[in-house]
């Protein structure tokens, strides 16, 4: 284990580096998240509730970025693998777990600037953090368990794209209707009958929710409150979601790259 998380610490490292030498990365996980604050919060919230709305906005707003961060994995993977790296770092001596890891650590590294920057963004639009700083430390904690576990997803896809320019279209492609078939954005109770039942499992909606929860943030009382178990124990329900998706995706993730580095 020492000998992973070292081989880990290295490869996380190396991907650091590319994106201080390669700023313009950061990009997408900075600016999009920032235009999708001020798109919803003033054009769309000014219908839904105004500066309430606001408040309810940003737990989603903080889930939805670190999903479609995941994509940083997958083009990052499937870029190692087009131009060989993957398999010159298959002849060192080191954990083919390493590999992975330190691609999924160094995008979590990425995550928390991300969230660095929303914040400051969402208190500039009037979003503020009214639970306990304890309960702020476990919703940020959960939204980065969420980010972690979709890396996991964003490794086993990049894994599988046979080029670079099939990994940007798949690594997204599935998160947008898997997001706003959620509560992130809107009550899932306004939508019909089978996407309501797919926004009230959502892990999306969970992760979101709990952040809400956590952080003392309600929604406009036009807002038609969620009820049944995911709602209600949408903190259990977040942390429980992540473990399983790590729990599939980890290893199906390390199959994978097993039979791509053996060609």
């Amino acid at each position: 284990m020492p000998r992973v998380l070292r081989d880990s610490a290295i490869v996380a490292y190396r991907n650091l580096l590319t994106i201080l030498r390669v700023p313009t990365l950061l990009v997408t996980a900075t600016i999009q998240p920032l235009m999708f604050v001020f798109l919803f919060a003033y054009i769309f919230g000014a219908s839904l509730g105004g500066s309430q709305y606001r408040e309810f906005l940003l737990a989603g707003i903080f889930t939805q970025t670190v999903a479609f961060n995941a994509a940083f994995t997958t083009v990052g993977l499937a870029n190692d693998l087009q131009k060989g790296i993957i398999d010159r770092m298959r002849t060192l001596p080191m954990s083919r777990l390493a590999v992975l890891m330190g691609r999924t650590l160094s995008d979590l590294v990425v995550n928390i600037l991300a969230l660095s920057v929303m914040v400051g963004c969402g208190y500039a639009v009037g979003w503020r953090i009214n639970g306990p700083v304890a309960d702020a430390v476990l919703a940020f904690a959960i939204i980065l368990l969420f980010a972690f576990a979709m890396s996991w997803v964003g490794a086993l896809t990049g894994l599988m794209s046979p080029s670079v320019e099939v990994a940007q279209s798949a690594g997204l492609i599935w998160l947008f209707p898997l997001t706003f078939i959620s509560s992130a954005f809107i009550s899932g109770e306004t939508l019909p009958g089978p996407l309501r039942t797919i926004a009230e499992w959502n892990p999306i909606t969970a992760v979101s929710a709990a952040g809400r929860k956590l952080f003392d943030n309600g929604a406009p009382p036009t807002f038609i409150p969620a009820d049944g178990w995911p709602a209600e124990h949408c903190i259990e329900y977040a942390v429980l979601c992540s473990l399983a998706i790590l729990a599939v995706a980890v290893p199906m993730a390390l199959l994978q790259y097993r039979k791509v580095a053996s060609h």
